[in-house]
Order: C-alpha cells, then sequence, then structure tokens
C-alpha cells in the first residue's frame, strides 16, 4: 500500500535497457501514451523524446548510455510522477539540466501537485529558493525550516550556499 502511494526518482537515477515508453511506464505497463507524454510534458523531455528516430520507442541503451545526463534525470522523474503519487520525492533530480529546464519542472510541480507532499532535495539553491518550505541540514542537524528568505536569515549554511552559488552564476556570465 505504501509503495503505490510514493514515486521516487533517486540521484542515481536507473534506466532499463528497454524503450523510453516502457522505462516511463514501468509501474504500470497498462498506462495509455496520453499519460506517457504527459509525464515526459511535465519533466520537459517529451521533446527530445519526439526528436529521437523511432521517439517513445527508441531503445535506451543499459543504464541510458545513449542519453545526455539531463535526460536520464527527465525519463526518470517522468516515471515517478505517471503514477500520480500522493508523495513524491526527487532526490537531486534536476542537477543535470539547465536552468531553464529546472524552472519549468520546479513550475509543473507547482501547479500539477498542488495539494500534495513533494520533497525535493537539493544542492543548487535556484532548485528549491521558490519552494513553500526549506529544510537546511548542517552535519545531520536541521540548522533552518522555513521560506527561502527566512533560510537566508536563519542559516549562516544557506546563506554561504547563496553567496557561493550567485559568486559562480556571475563568474560563468563573465
Amino acid at each position: 500500500m505504501v509503495r503505490e502511494n510514493i514515486g521516487n526518482c533517486p540521484q542515481d537515477n536507473f534506466l532499463f535497457s528497454d524503450s523510453v515508453k516502457n522505462n516511463i511506464a514501468f509501474s504500470n505497463k497498462e498506462l495509455s501514451d496520453d499519460k506517457i507524454k504527459e509525464a515526459a510534458d511535465f519533466s520537459s523531455v517529451r521533446e527530445n523524446i519526439e526528436g529521437f528516430k523511432d521517439q517513445y520507442e527508441t531503445l535506451i541503451g543499459e543504464k541510458g548510455v545513449s542519453l545526455s545526463g539531463g535526460q536520464k534525470q527527465r525519463i526518470s522523474i517522468s516515471r515517478a510522477i505517471v503514477k500520480d503519487p500522493k508523495i513524491l520525492v526527487l532526490d537531486d533530480s534536476v542537477s543535470a539540466v539547465d536552468v531553464k529546464t529546472e524552472e519549468t519542472i520546479i513550475s509543473n510541480i507547482k501547479k500539477i501537485r498542488k495539494g500534495k507532499t513533494t520533497l525535493l532535495i537539493a544542492s543548487r539553491v535556484s532548485t528549491v529558493m521558490s519552494l513553500d518550505k526549506i529544510l537546511v541540514l548542517n552535519e545531520g542537524k536541521v540548522e533552518a525550516f522555513g521560506t527561502h528568505e527566512e533560510c537566508l536569515a536563519n542559516s549562516k549554511v544557506y546563506a554561504r550556499m547563496v553567496e557561493l552559488q550567485t559568486l559562480e552564476k556571475e563568474m560563468e556570465g563573465k
């Protein structure tokens, strides 16, 4: 019963040596093509998939060797979201995608997952800063819990992460 209510996309995602469609529909082989496409839309990978020669029937090599890191992550997110779980756990699942794609996925979480629990584990501040609540851990202990602004004011670790990531972003722009 618990497993049916949880969708999980681990940091080290695993794709099967099978079609894109079967990787997304792993939890339910009876899913309609429309549901699979909706899940691909959610994770902003549909355009990539439909650009493949065989689209959803494209065979993925062992562990997704034929895909980019971002494509692997987004197909894994699609697999987790297609269940429409009550609880969704995304463990650093957008670390290999660009900022625009990350923003699309976060926006979809806010829109489509409204009223459901989504746990988003991330090391990039941009991933979490617009979320309802942020939990900052420091050496396994809770250092802060609240909005971006509250965590910025109450957590030295979070404030330092923001500072360093902002600096890094500025350096990339030069």
